[in-house]
């Protein structure tokens, strides 16, 4: 098949006229090949000219810009060189970092162009960089595959004048909410996804994959009177993965958005993208692709609108005087994307209707996802989830696709998807932890053989301050199913002015270099280095620095300054096991899109 347009969407300053696919300076904001990503330099901030001299007040506000800009380009290259050695972890600290600078920072990042400017590229780049982690399989997630119609995109069809007929036929049985048309297109495709092997592979996982979202996505289509089978455009956009991302355009998400922030009235910051939210995307899907009906008229003009602009479609319509699809397809008036696009979705939902017709009996779809929704409005990290929850990191980021780290975002609610079953159980134990500690602290249950000391030694803290915050006297043993909260000590790094120190800590009695280093995931030679240490010897009392500038450390990740109070306020040991957006449409001359 070709190679994939991008769509443009409109800006704000665009008049919603549907005869225009965008302004006309405006092109798509392209997220960075993952083979080859960009090293960001710092944007200068522009200086007034000499008859237009600025108040102090702006001179100042610009050397503050112009140097978090400095600071925020040296964190992402930073991270970009941990990413290309494959230092994940590492990378992904520096990567927050930058993000964290700005959003601390104080400035308005919106009414500032140079910042604003800065945010959106690094945000996208890191996006990119991220999800192209997940698609090789090195994240939590699993190896993202490529949709069907990708996977045949060098592909030509020769007619079969035999399987269209038998396909007509067919087509009588054939119940369903949406026109089907048969010819020798989608008779193609058909031919394709049944005869060859790695077609018909692509077909089957992505339908298989179906079965996690399908109720939900037709319950969704059903509410907003949009004809269920079109939950089957998912075959072509992702697969039916909601974390598939185009490293070229940028766009992602199981409906492959396009990342413009606060179109189709999903939120998309550092901390969220919601184009990767499978409910909240689809939603988003539903109102656009009818939008889109309602603006032709016409199913298939609507699907060739999805794919390559209303605005595009508009012109091919007004230049030849025909508002069908096909007869638009003969006159060569659509690009090679598109003349497959809508004859690959049909294609795909004859096959779904009719399994045992086209080997299909074989697929064993996924268990519907189901999970319990607690509003998160503080941060949270997803290990202290994970334990409360009796879950594991990885089912949490399955279930919370949307969330762009291992922590639910600051200053806006978060919709936390959690195991079904145990939201209840959540409440009553992260209820226990005080709100400002929930990024670094985590929750233990006491299990078979363990005592206070091993259960410190495994998440690095000392064995007095467990007892001190769960309130166990001295020779007290602990109980099996006893459950504690693990004070583990965050590292801040950003000011509340934004701006960012070295971290330090503060040599306690029985900590060695060793075990400080394996505390902040650096080695030994780098705090000897950072700290122009000579022997391996430390005493209690001495700061050493244990990151380098502008890095945070896994605990310190968007963690809020700690508070003095060391102590929950309510304790959590016992003697025996106990439960602890509006909405905004994108303008109907808009265009979304991927590839």
């Amino acid at each position: 098949m070709p190679t994939r347009f991008g769509k443009v969407l409109l800006g704000l300053a665009c008049t919603p006229v549907v005869f225009l696919t965008g302004c006309p300076q405006q092109q798509p904001v392209k997220a960075p090949t993952p083979q080859a990503p960009p090293t960001i330099t710092a944007t200068p901030v522009q200086q007034p000219a000499a008859s237009q001299v600025p108040d102090y007040a702006a001179r100042a506000q610009a050397t503050r810009v112009q140097q978090l800009i400095t600071q925020v380009d040296r964190s992402y290259n930073s991270g970009l060189q941990n990413y290309r050695a494959g230092r994940l972890d590492a990378a992904r600290m520096d990567f927050d970092a930058s993000v964290d600078m700005m959003l601390t920072s104080g400035l308005d990042i919106r009414s500032i162009q140079q910042l604003n400017d800065e945010f959106e590229r690094v945000v996208t780049a890191v996006n990119a960089l991220e999800l192209d982690a997940l698609k090789q399989g090195t994240g939590f997630s699993p190896k993202l595959e490529a949709a069907p119609l990708d996977a045949a995109n060098d592909v030509t069809f020769s007619p079969d004048p035999e399987l269209t007929a038998r396909l007509n036929a067919e087509l009588r049985t054939t119940v369903s909410d949406f026109p089907l048309a048969v010819n020798d297109y989608v008779a193609g495709f058909i031919n394709y996804f049944t005869k060859s092997p790695g077609g018909h592979v692509h077909l089957l996982r992505s339908l298989e994959r179906a079965g996690k979202y399908k109720d939900m996505i037709q319950k969704i289509l059903r509410e907003e009177g949009v004809p269920q089978d079109l939950i089957y455009l998912a075959v072509a956009e992702s697969g039916f993965q909601p974390q598939a991302l185009n490293g070229k355009s940028g766009a992602g998400g199981m409906w492959q958005f396009m990342p413009f922030a606060g179109a189709y009235g999903l939120t998309r910051n550092g901390w969220v993208d919601e184009r990767f939210d499978p409910e909240k995307s689809s939603r988003a899907y539903a109102r656009y692709i009818k939008e889109l009906y309602n603006q032709f008229g016409d199913w298939y003009l609507a699907l060739a609108a999805y794919d390559w602009g209303p605005g595009n479609v508009q012109r091919a319509v007004m230049r030849t005087g025909y508002a069908d699809f096909w007869e638009l397809y003969r006159r060569g008036n659509l690009p090679g994307e598109t003349r497959n696009y809508v004859p690959g979705i049909i294609a795909a939902i004859i096959m779904a209707k009719n399994p045992q017709q086209y080997n299909l009996t074989e697929i064993n779809p996924e268990p519907p996802a189901v999970y319990d929704t607690v509003p998160v409005g503080s941060q949270v990290d997803l290990r202290l989830v994970a334990d409360v929850t009796n879950s594991s990191v990885a089912t949490l980021v399955s279930l919370n696709p949307s969330l762009l780290r291992l922590v639910t975002p600051r200053d806006m609610t978060f919709d936390l998807h959690i195991p079904a079953g145990t939201k209840d159980e959540f409440q009553k134990r992260i209820s226990a932890i005080p709100e400002d500690k929930r990024v670094s602290w985590r929750f233990h249950e006491v299990r078979g053989g363990e005592t206070l000391s091993s259960i410190a030694e495994s998440f690095h803290v000392h064995a007095s301050e467990i007892a001190s915050v769960n309130d166990i006297a001295d020779g007290s043993a602990l109980d099996l199913g006893d459950e504690l909260v693990i004070p583990v000590a965050p590292v801040n790094t950003t000011s509340a002015s934004g701006a960012v120190h070295i971290q330090r800590y503060t040599i306690r009695k029985g900590d060695t270099l060793i075990t400080v280093a394996d505390r902040f995931g650096v080695s030994v030679e780098q705090l000897r280095r950072w700290n122009a240490l000579r022997s391996s010897h430390v005493s209690a009392g001495k700061s050493l620095i244990v990151s380098e500038p502008v890095r945070l450390a896994p605990q310190g990740r968007g963690a809020r300054k700690k508070s003095s109070s060391a102590k929950a306020s309510t304790s959590a040991k016992s003697s025996s096991k106990k439960t602890v957006t509006a909405s905004k449409k994108p303008s109907s001359s808009s265009a979304k899109r991927r590839r």
